[in-house]
């Protein structure tokens, strides 16, 4: 099922391919322990005259647009909320949601919006590429990785001016530099964020392309000197930076989101233990399960009947 709503393109998947040309006409699978819900990929369309590649809309329109199943997209979702209480599921994990607090959803991020009726605020919409300098860029990566936190008080008057600036712009009449207006708009609140989310610095320039070419290359490397390599460093230097901004070594920051990859893949695609294995790139099944046994203490199959009996 595919539902064109705004700029977006809603596909309803069983199972999501890489290739999106490829939509099943099946959204539901059944298991043994009971129904799995679909997950819908949202695709960001840019279209009509002048496209844009940030859209604003409030909590109101999330509660036009969502029916509270379970989602995932390719562009970055930032939220604000200003009244009112929720919750947010991303990535096998429960988020309260209140005023105050800054959603951050990156893309992949599988998610879904719950007990949001009370909910007020305001949600940016954009392309990853959107922001209009790479720091930036890196900025809306880095802030993805709390999904919600509490914005303090000091920081509010910065973000709240510049939040009502990327508004105005917004709402601009179009013009041949309205887009590009927007984009410097939106890169100013992600700068004025930046310090305002309390992370520990995770910026420094290593451990950001390190994270970079993780995510390119995940599916067919696992190795940290593949990462070395290509990034032109050390292992050693590597993985000073990696443990200095995550407190981790790069093979298990690759562990990790592998197996972040693999939970999406068994419990919202569905896939066997052995598919799965293929799809991240493993040449025996035998060492995925490995791995992943190591890290969750359960084998896949195991994991993906609890999650499943969970959701029943």
């Amino acid at each position: 099922m595919v539902l064109l709503l705004g700029r977006w393109k809603w596909v309803e998947s069983m199972q999501l391919p890489d290739r999106r040309e490829h939509i099943p006409t099946s959204g539901r699978v059944l298991v043994d322990a009971g129904q799995v819900a679909t997950v819908q990929q949202m695709t960001y369309q840019l279209s009509g005259p002048a496209p844009r590649s940030i859209e604003l809309m409030t909590f109101d329109d999330l509660r036009v647009r969502n029916d509270r199943g379970t989602q995932r997209a390719d562009f970055t979702v930032l939220g604000f909320v200003d009244s009112g209480a929720g919750v947010l599921a991303a990535d096998f994990a429960e988020h309260a949601v209140r005023a105050g607090s800054v959603v951050v959803l990156t893309p992949g991020v599988v998610h879904r919006w719950q007990d949001i009726d009370s909910v007020e605020g305001l949600l940016v919409v954009f392309l990853p590429t959107a922001p209009a300098t790479a720091s930036t860029r890196a900025v809306a990566t880095d802030l993805g990785g709390r999904t919600v936190w509490q914005l303090p008080e000091e920081h509010r008057p910065f973000i709240d001016t510049a939040r009502a600036h990327l508004v105005l712009e917004s709402g601009a009449p179009p013009s041949p530099v309205s887009d590009e207006a927007i984009r410097l708009a939106l890169t100013l609140l992600l700068v004025r964020l930046e310090p305002a989310s309390a992370d520990p610095d995770p910026g420094q320039p290593l451990f950001r392309s390190f994270r970079e070419a993780v995510e390119r290359d995940l599916r067919s490397h696992h190795d940290a000197a593949h990462y070395a390599r290509v990034l032109g460093y050390s292992p050693r230097t590597l993985t000073r930076a990696v443990q200095q901004a995550t407190g981790v070594t790069p093979k298990t920051f690759i562990s990790e989101r592998l197996v972040l990859e693999a939970k999406r893949l068994l419990a919202h695609d569905q896939l066997t233990a052995t598919a799965c294995a293929a799809r991240l790139g493993f040449l025996d099944a035998s060492n995925f399960s490995a791995m992943f046994r190591t890290r969750t203490g359960q084998t896949p199959g195991a994991w993906q009947r609890q999650s499943a009996a969970g959701r029943s």
